[in-house]
């Protein structure tokens, strides 16, 4: 079945549907992950958002249970050169159509991911249109790509109601604005007892609960749209406990203690993206997926130490809070890119857990 990708710039470009053939409105972004491609349409960073695959050949190993990060796919679309027609690997339980088609995502093949991530690159990321329809009023689907805005996202993929995953070591917090089932394992590897907490959660409910550290996870969408949120991460953040933040959780501490963010032309998505860690002096390799940053200009050297930076555009990748227990970064340690090689960020966060019930920070 034939099938158009109509971009907010006017361009089109002709292709053949892939997974669910309805019409869907997104905003697209390009990942330049060659693997993964899993873990991506099931990340809640995307929710609201179309994603070109700018690697050629994607669905090679297709698809098993045991790779979502979340409990269902969060992507509106999928855009690649070539959809593998079948899995080769030992692990493969379906095809990726085949995972397309049974959880309703759009996609489309069979067209020039290159030429379309490099007009994202130029212009920046911008919405989108996949439909099959044979026919259709361009101006009605340009203006309704005008229109579309990315939205209460977080209210989107947050959990219902608290969740418990025990552990025999430090109770440990986690704000649910988008989590990944990684975030989870790896805490849970360590030990710790974690209570997973809906997103608009009262900070009282968390501070009156006994724990030792808080996380803020990461999440979709613009953190200037998470007022009520802001506000209680602030309140976590005038209190004693420990508090690691990724992604969002991190833009989200950030704008509590009075910085900034912006919109970025095209964001950082994929798992190759160098960040020096300026304590180390050392260079990590990273995975990322967001499209805002923190302003540097907005920080303030009296609250804020910067600790991390993205080593191709110098964009602020982590930050530590004078006189707090309290560090974040924007990048995501969980995701495995190198693959542990910023691992050691739970590592600190226990250390800092333990430190601070020791009375030594």
């Amino acid at each position: 079945m034939k099938a158009i990708l109509i971009l907010e710039n006017g361009q089109t470009f002709m292709g053949e549907s892939i997974g669910s053939p309805r019409d869907t409105i997104f905003e697209m972004v390009f990942n330049t992950s060659m693997v993964g491609y899993q873990e991506i349409l099931t990340d809640p960073s995307y929710a609201g958002q179309g994603v070109v695959m700018t690697y050629p050949l994607i669905g090679n190993y297709g698809v098993n249970e045991e790779d979502d990060e979340s409990r269902q796919p969060w992507a509106e679309a999928l855009i690649v050169r070539h959809l593998a027609d079948r899995g080769s690997n030992f692990r493969c339980q379906e095809t990726l159509d085949h995972y397309m088609k049974r959880h309703d995502i759009v996609g489309i093949q069979s067209v020039d991911t290159r030429a379309i991530t490099r007009i994202l690159r130029k212009q920046g990321v911008m919405n989108a249109m996949i439909t099959c329809a044979e026919s259709f009023n361009i101006q009605e689907c340009m203006d309704m790509l005008r229109a579309y805005r990315v939205s209460n996202t977080v209210e989107r993929v947050t959990i219902a109601q608290p969740e418990h995953y025990p552990g025999s070591g430090y109770r440990v917090a986690m704000l649910d604005f988008g989590q990944k089932w990684n975030m989870i394992h790896c805490l849970n590897h360590r030990g710790c007892d974690i209570t997973l907490f809906p997103a608009h959660t009262p900070a009282e409910e968390i501070l009156n609960g006994g724990f030792d550290g808080v996380m803020l996870s990461n999440g979709p969408g613009d953190p200037a749209d998470c007022a009520d949120i802001i506000r209680e991460v602030k309140k976590l953040y005038d209190s004693d406990l420990p508090i690691f933040a990724i992604c969002l959780g991190h833009q989200l501490m950030a704008c509590a203690t009075g910085a900034k963010t912006r919109k970025m032309r095209f964001g950082h998505r994929g798992a190759n993206h160098p960040v020096k860690d300026l304590k180390r002096n050392r260079c990590f390799i990273t995975s990322q997926n967001h499209g805002y940053v923190v302003m540097a200009q907005s920080i303030d050297p009296a609250i804020h130490e910067i600790s991390h930076i993205n080593v191709n555009d110098g964009s602020i990748e982590g930050l530590r809070y004078k006189n707090k227990n309290i560090f974040t970064v924007q990048f995501h340690p969980e995701a495995s890119p190198g693959p542990v090689d910023t691992d050691y960020l739970f590592d600190e966060f226990l250390d800092m857990i333990r430190r601070h019930k020791e009375g030594e920070c």
